[in-house]
This record gives structure tokens, C-alpha cells and sequence, in this order.
């Protein structure tokens, strides 16, 4: 019998984003100002980010195996800030910023939904199919989503089985525990576990999976 977990899909990517935002929503009238948990971004800025991340995946898929990032033109919002080509006005506050994210989500997931499975785009960590940029997606939002949370005091516990497929497709090496969300923090560098110190430098693999 084949236990292995399932694809991630663009479906995860939206179910992914909408408990983000259900999740930090009742932060929103925190101090969006403050760090997001141990990052040098604010809660404001790694939100922003997780919006340019999902942004930039689907626009990978769209640009033919175009050879490197596109040429898309991101600055920072104060010297030494993370630059992003998504942006969100301040002025329409956290529901605002809420709204881009969600949006930028769709991107993903339509693209994801339409683009061939032999179509690569490029990225760091390898070529990646729409399998790996849905996969990509939702990792970077469970994280991040982690990120604001711990910075806005707020809760936030997604859905394991969607870890264990997040893991299963980009981070296949890592031991696993009966914690899939655990274990996807620590390989993301988040937390330590027994017996597993902090991991101080980490990354995943793109590699397409049978």
C-alpha cells in the first residue's frame, strides 16, 4: 500500500492563505510595527514579503523557463529593509494587507492550475513544476504565518496533514516525528527538538518527485 502523503496542490495554496488570515486577523489591531517572532522584518513587512513570494512563484510559471528571476523592479521600504515588488498601502491597514495576500494567493493557485506539469521555473533551490511552486507557497506561508503570529501574540496551528505534504515534497530528507508541523518548523530553521538543535542555515530541494 502506498502511504505516501498526497501532492500539494493549488488548492492548499488557498486553504493555506485563508487560515493565515483567519488566523492573524484578530492581531490586526496590533502592533504591526513590531518584529515577526525572530526575524529583523516587521509583522507588516513579512507579510508583504509572503505576498511578493507568492507573487513571484506564479509569474515564474508564466515566463516560458525564463533563465534566472524576473526582472521585476523591488524596493524596500527604508534603508536596509527587504525589498518587495508587492506592496501594500498602510493607509488601508491590515484588512488591506490581508486582501493583497489573499490575492496574490489566487495568482498562485491559478497558475498553478493551468501551467503544464513539464513547464520549470526557475528558482533558487532548483527548476520548480506547479507542484513544487504550490508546495513553495504554502511553505513559505505556514512559516511566515508562524513569523506574525509570534509577533502579533496571536494563535496559530495549521493543518498537519498539509505539513506532512509540504515536507514530503520539498524537504523529503528531513527524520520525521508524529509532530509534521514540528518538524517542518525545525527544518525551517524555527525551533529545536529533542535531540535536533536550531538549524542555523537550511533550504529545500525542488527536485520533481514520482
Amino acid at each position: 500500500m502506498d502511504d505516501r502523503p498526497g501532492p500539494v496542490t493549488a488548492d492548499d495554496v488557498l486553504a493555506a492563505v485563508a487560515a493565515s488570515v483567519a488566523a492573524l486577523r484578530p492581531g490586526a489591531g496590533g502592533d504591526w510595527s513590531a518584529p515577526a517572532g525572530d526575524l529583523t522584518w516587521t509583522c507588516w513587512e513579512t507579510v508583504e514579503h509572503l505576498a511578493d513570494d507568492l507573487f513571484c512563484y506564479a509569474a515564474q510559471l508564466g515566463a516560458g523557463g525564463y533563465a534566472g528571476y524576473l526582472p521585476f523592479e523591488a524596493a524596500p521600504r527604508y534603508p536596509g529593509g527587504e525589498p518587495n515588488t508587492i506592496r501594500s498601502d498602510p493607509a488601508a491597514g491590515p484588512e488591506g494587507l490581508f486582501t493583497v495576500l489573499t490575492a496574490t494567493a489566487a495568482l498562485l493557485a491559478a497558475m498553478v492550475r493551468v501551467t503544464p506539469p513539464a513547464v520549470r521555473a526557475h528558482h533558487t533551490h532548483g527548476p520548480a513544476d506547479p507542484e513544487a511552486s504550490a508546495a513553495m507557497g504554502v511553505l513559505e506561508t505556514l512559516v511566515h504565518t508562524y513569523d506574525v503570529a509570534r509577533g502579533l501574540a496571536v494563535g496559530w496551528a495549521p493543518d498537519p496533514a498539509l505539513c506532512a505534504r509540504v515536507l514530503a515534497r520539498l524537504l523529503p530528507e528531513v527524520e520525521r516525528t508524529d509532530d509534521a508541523w514540528a518538524d517542518l518548523l525545525w527544518a525551517c530553521g524555527r525551533i529545536a527538538q529533542p535531540g535536533r538543535p536550531r538549524r542555523e542555515h537550511w533550504g529545500w530541494d525542488n527536485t520533481t518527485r514520482d
